[in-house]
């Protein structure tokens, strides 16, 4: 009987799906319709019948074919999905003229059926279209994130860069484990008031595991019932990627309301630490969200500051590693400023170089290198071109980041064009120059990373601690000759990060060291999170 009921329901899905076909076919002639004006077509690949261009997608790195295709049809064109229209936007002037300058029809979010409603159901504020869930948890976030919020942040993240560095003094081996330590402590210090002592904590890797999953589903092009929407009629019994959702769903919303319901607890007898959570939910009322809502939106937080954290510092040994005298000079300007006192936050504005290296971090190897694409929710025109209601825009950062007239030499790593007045990049005054602040890398508009400063704060201060603490250099084989690394090997999904790769780090000098060992000793001395925990 089982077999029937399955032929029978293929039966009817093929014949629903050729229909299906010759409705696609007649959105894809009425798309291209759609972009003329006075006889000018956005220029793009030709799309083929029924599936548009997604064959012509790879599955991997899409931000680097997006930019040969900009090479090609110039900084603004189109292609489509199935009758999806969708245009890549390759310099920052334009980006800037729609996504922040039109923000209020250009701040919407693709819907994915498997990434929004399958897994999240609709609650993860960075797949939210632009509504009413979506502007209360942005107020939430923008509460918490202010800049004299922030501020208040200080003392947790220089304990937690504090450790860092100890971390990479006793076990440089474990690289890339302790940045996403680093990450992770300092989320969950501030935003559920918990000490990560390993970053291998069971609560720490199931984070982790769903921010992957996160950045594996709503890659494009990672599901198939994204671009066909008949395959989401399919029963879930027939359905392996509705099974599949389910579970990661009930996984991540089970640790959301675990780590919010530790601080409700807490609250009631008294023990809670003070933790952005907390301020939440004994404000709650003022925000108008669920519960379910509010876990979301607060772990968006972890979301939003770890990816960017870690894969920027990855970066960072990688540059200091292929380009020695980069580090070399960033050095020398940290130890003018320094000596052997360790860097903290005050000697930022008088280490504009070291600024400076970790912007040409996020630009010449942004974290979201394809920028997270957005929606426009009404018909508009640019430049003579028309964009229907609907149309998905993906502001392309690696083409962005790599516009020879806004940054000379684009591929090249080069902090200086942040601080040399030759460059058509560099602002005064130094002391306030170069920032982060609104930088394209972390997204355009009323989208923009709601954990920007935060984000800026840690990389800043972790950059200035290891110029000064540490010498980073390629490996070298017995007969003393450097081992090469790769100049870009990196991940692919919606965010992409350095693979791993060996390289030597040791400290400076003795002195340090010590100053390393001795910092660290008297900050675990005095943190109360850890004896909480």
């Amino acid at each position: 009987m089982q077999i029937v009921i399955v032929g029978a329901a293929c039966a009817v899905l093929f014949f629903a799906y050729r229909a299906y076909q010759t409705y696609l076919s007649i959105q894809n002639e009425q798309s291209l319709k759609s972009s003329k004006t006075c006889g000018t077509v956005l220029p793009g690949p030709t799309p083929a019948p029924i599936i548009g261009n997604i064959l012509q997608i790879p599955k991997t790195h899409t931000w680097i074919h997006f930019k040969q295709w900009a090479d090609i049809y110039g900084p603004i064109y189109r292609f489509q999905v199935g009758s999806k229209n969708n245009i890549v936007v390759s310099t920052e002037k334009i980006a800037n003229d729609l996504l922040r300058g039109r923000g209020n029809i250009y701040s919407s979010r693709e819907f994915l059926y498997f990434a929004t409603e399958l897994l999240s159901k609709n609650l993860r504020p960075l797949l939210l279209p632009y509504n009413d869930t979506w502007r209360r948890g942005r107020k939430l976030m923008h509460t918490l994130g202010m800049p004299k919020v922030v501020d208040t942040f200080r003392p947790a993240q220089s304990l937690e860069a504090k450790k860092l560095l100890h971390d990479m003094l006793e076990d440089p081996e474990s690289y890339e484990n302790h940045f996403e330590r680093y990450a992770a402590g300092i989320i969950f210090r501030l935003v559920f008031g918990k000490a990560v002592e390993t970053g291998r904590e069971p609560y720490v890797r199931e984070i982790y595991n769903i921010v992957h999953t996160v950045e594996r589903v709503a890659a494009p092009g990672a599901y198939l019932c994204d671009s066909i929407p008949l395959l989401r009629y399919i029963p879930e019994f027939l359905s392996p990627f509705k099974r599949e959702a389910k579970w990661l769903h009930n996984r991540e919303i089970k640790m959301f309301r675990e780590l919010q319901n530790d601080i409700r607890v807490g609250i009631k007898n008294g023990s809670a630490p003070e933790c952005l959570t907390r301020t939440f939910l004994e404000n709650e009322g003022e925000f108008g969200m669920t519960s379910d809502e509010s876990a979301y939106v607060i772990g968006t937080f972890f979301e939003a500051g770890s990816g960017t954290t870690a894969g920027a510092m990855l970066t960072f040994c990688l540059a200091m590693c292929l380009h020695p005298h980069v580090q070399t000079r960033g050095q020398a300007e940290v130890d003018a400023v320094c000596g052997d006192r360790m860097p903290d936050f005050e000697d930022l504005p008088n280490l504009p170089y070291a600024r400076a290296v970790m912007k040409e971090i996020l630009r010449w190897r942004p974290v979201l290198a394809g920028g997270m694409p957005h929606e426009l929710t009404k018909d508009d025109e640019y430049e003579g071109y028309k964009f229907s209601k609907g149309t998905v825009v993906h502001a392309n950062l690696w083409a962005i980041h790599r516009n020879p007239e806004q940054y000379p030499d684009p591929e090249t790593f080069n902090p200086d064009r942040w601080v040399n007045p030759a460059y058509p990049t560099y602002k005064e005054p130094l002391s306030v120059y170069p920032n982060l602040q609104n930088f394209s890398a972390f997204g355009f508009g009323r989208r923009i990373c709601p954990g920007m400063n935060i984000a800026e704060r840690s990389l800043y201060l972790l950059t200035i601690r290891l110029l000064w603490g540490f010498q980073m250099n390629k490996k070298r084989d017995a007969s003393g000759n450097e081992i090469d690394i790769p100049y870009y090997d990196y991940d692919s999904g919606l965010s992409s990060r350095a693979k791993p790769f060996q390289f030597d780090c040791v400290a400076r000098s003795p002195m340090r060291a010590s100053v390393i060992r001795k910092s660290w000793d008297e900050a675990k001395a005095t943190d109360p999170l850890r004896s909480r925990n």
